[in-house]
């Protein structure tokens, strides 16, 4: 399950639903475009009215429905979007995180890492680099 903050969401059902289908689209792009549009998605927005493509809108509280799902054990949860996902960082709600490191300097944007009340102590579980200097790093959360 794919969990989206609304800016996130409109790039994403922008490009997904038929990158498949575009000119020169690589493998990966058509395998990933598949997955998405398959994959169950929560968009949290207070602006959007609909949502498409296995999508489910939630207007609440982001935090109150993560917890749900997480107590209903709703299977591991992607999260995407600095606002929603810095909001999952301050209430403790993320046990893994993955950050991918694109060689690009691009000198703005919202921050995903926000001023945190504690520290959040990690433990490294994978590295991997791609084409490219692309480079994947995976945390779990110490507790």
């Amino acid at each position: 399950m794919a969990l989206y903050g609304r800016k996130l969401w409109e790039a994403m059902s922008s490009h997904w639903p038929t990158a498949d289908q575009q000119p020169g689209a690589t493998q990966a792009e058509i395998e990933y475009a598949r997955r998405w549009r398959d994959m169950p998605k929560v968009v949290f927005s207070s602006t959007t009215s609909t949502v498409d493509w296995n999508t489910r809108l939630v207007t609440g509280d982001a935090v109150t429905e993560i917890t749900r799902l997480k107590t209903e054990d709703a299977g591991p949860m992607d999260i995407g979007g600095a606002t929603l996902a810095g909001a999952a960082m301050r209430a403790g709600l993320i046990d893994e995180y993955m950050l991918v490191t694109v060689p690009v300097l691009v000198g703005g944007g919202t921050p995903f890492f926000t001023a945190l009340d504690s520290w959040v102590n990690l433990n490294l579980v994978e590295t991997r680099t791609f084409p490219g200097g692309v480079v994947l790093t995976r945390y779990e959360t110490r507790r």
